[in-house]
């Protein structure tokens, strides 16, 4: 079973395999990709509702990894479907990568080349420099912004 977000609606991604999305994708797309959902649906597409508990899995992992700043409602639902129904995640977004690859959910791209690996973000003062593990809305020492930077660039 693949999972599709919203991409795949909009690139007219096609499969013979059995498919599955939230009921919020519908709520992203608008024109021809609209009517690609409703055709899909009406052709026997499982709309899926994930569990809380499976969704708290995922905002839990997003946190972990730095993700959570940047994944929607939309996404974190598509994960938590695809973790619940063991199914390929179909996205182009590299944060939904990101977070499903550290929960071992399968990923299929569509027009991107797909992440070549995991990463755990840390979090910069813009003002004072300072990196760190978590998120918060303001630096702690100085009260400047804080920007979500890839370790490796550190």
């Amino acid at each position: 079973m693949y999972v599709l977000d919203s991409s795949a609606f909009i690139n007219e991604y096609h499969t013979t395999e059995q498919v599955a999305t939230v009921p919020l994708v519908r709520e992203e797309l608008e024109g021809e990709s609209a009517y690609r959902y409703d055709a899909l649906e009406g052709a026997g597409m499982h709309i899926h509702i994930p569990n809380e508990e499976t969704i708290e899995t995922i905002r839990r992992t997003s946190r972990d990894l730095g993700d959570d700043t940047v994944l929607s409602e939309t996404d974190v639902r598509l994960i938590a479907t695809a973790f619940e129904l063991d199914a390929t995640l179909v996205t182009d977004d590299y944060a939904m990568q990101n977070v499903a690859d550290r929960l071992d959910v399968t990923v299929e791209v569509i027009n991107q080349e797909g992440i070549e690996e995991q990463r755990d973000w840390i979090f910069q003062c813009q003002g004072c420099g300072r990196e760190f593990d978590e998120e918060h809305d303001r630096c702690p020492i100085c009260g400047t912004g804080l920007a979500r930077k890839n370790p490796t660039d550190a």
